[in-house]
């Protein structure tokens, strides 16, 4: 019986040895990426989730980060920059590797992020633009190329608008052209508008177009409906083109422009950026004219980035992800293709 008891006792102790070494190795993986590399952990501050395109571009941030084997701690800003200060402070105190954060607007920086040069931690600016003092402040930024997006707008605007002969609907030789603007003091509202601005001051054509008026919507698809049913209160039988910053923005114009008894994409030919799904959709149905592509996948590029820079590779200090046009007559093929 003594011996049987021995027995057990030993077994059990080998199980429990087992078990304690089988904890050590999991808490001990949960700080380790594969290799034996010792995890990174990024803080990352998003702006909100005010559109289809920031969806998709906070899922992919999030799977890639999974994907990399990163660590990411994710803060919503709610459409506040009080709200990302906050953020990469709480990050900077927590000792994160890296901080990546997509600024709601241009300015207000160089304080925060000065605190996180000091701390030693390493800032990538994600989406839109800074200005700062010290562009030393951050290292590298990843996104897209608002100036050229807002020039291929006015490009593909006047080549469609000759190719199929369109004439002012109220008579003159001006095409009036209505403004749905993004988020005021953002880079890429501010960058959109310039290069669609400068394009059409450089093109032999410019002279035809006329802006009428350009209002914010704030990137939403309530406050684009709101915003241009006031343009139409005001000049209804006027507007041939509307410019929206974003798709989602066009598509609450969209509602707004059937609501005023005018059809989209025929009477008011449209034309916005970002490239999500439901504006395809629009174009099949015949609504909408062209977007032009703001590519919102850059999470991989991100994570690829942030591993180069811990490891104390060079990086680039800009680099931009791959964009396209798409006209109406490509979107039933091209919508199911689309990941956003």
């Amino acid at each position: 019986m003594k011996k049987i008891l021995a027995l057990v006792m030993a077994i059990m102790m080998m199980v429990v040895a087992a078990g304690c070494g089988g904890g050590n190795e999991k808490s001990s993986g949960s700080g380790s990426a594969a290799g034996g590399e010792k995890k990174i952990t990024m803080g990352f501050s998003q702006i909100g989730a005010e559109s289809e395109w920031r969806t998709a571009n906070t899922e992919s941030v999030k799977q890639a980060a999974k994907d990399a084997g990163i660590e990411l701690q994710f803060s919503d800003a709610q459409q506040k920059q009080e709200n990302q200060i906050k953020a990469i402070r709480s990050f900077i105190a927590q000792g994160v590797d890296i901080i990546a954060f997509v600024p709601i607007v241009e300015t207000g920086w160089d304080t925060v992020l000065k605190e996180a040069k000091d701390a030693k931690i390493p800032v990538i600016v994600v989406d839109r633009d800074v200005k700062l003092a010290d562009d030393s402040l951050y290292v590298a930024k990843i996104g897209t190329d608002s100036v050229k997006e807002g020039q291929n707008v006015f490009k593909w605007l006047d080549e469609y608008m000759k190719k199929n002969n369109k004439t002012p609907r109220a008579g003159g030789d001006q095409f009036q052209v209505v403004v749905l603007e993004g988020t005021v003091g953002s880079s890429v509202a501010i960058r959109r508008q310039e290069g669609f601005k400068n394009a059409m001051a450089e093109s032999a054509d410019g002279k035809k177009f006329n802006i009428l008026a350009s209002q914010t919507g704030e990137f939403t698809r309530q406050k684009g409906q709101e915003v241009m049913e006031s343009f139409l209160k005001s000049d209804r039988d006027k507007i041939d083109v509307l410019f929206a910053h974003n798709d989602d923005m066009a598509l609450g114009a969209i509602q707004a422009i059937e609501a005023a008894g005018l059809q989209p994409g025929k009477d008011i030919t449209i034309v916005s950026i970002d490239g999500v799904k439901g504006i395809f959709q629009a174009m099949i149905d015949g609504k909408a004219n062209c977007t032009v592509e703001c590519n919102p996948l850059q999470g991989p590029l991100l994570m690829e980035t942030a591993k180069k820079i811990l490891k104390g590779e060079k990086v680039e200090k800009l680099v931009y992800v791959d964009e396209g046009i798409f006209p109406a007559d490509v979107a039933e093929k091209t919508l199911p293709e689309r990941k956003y």
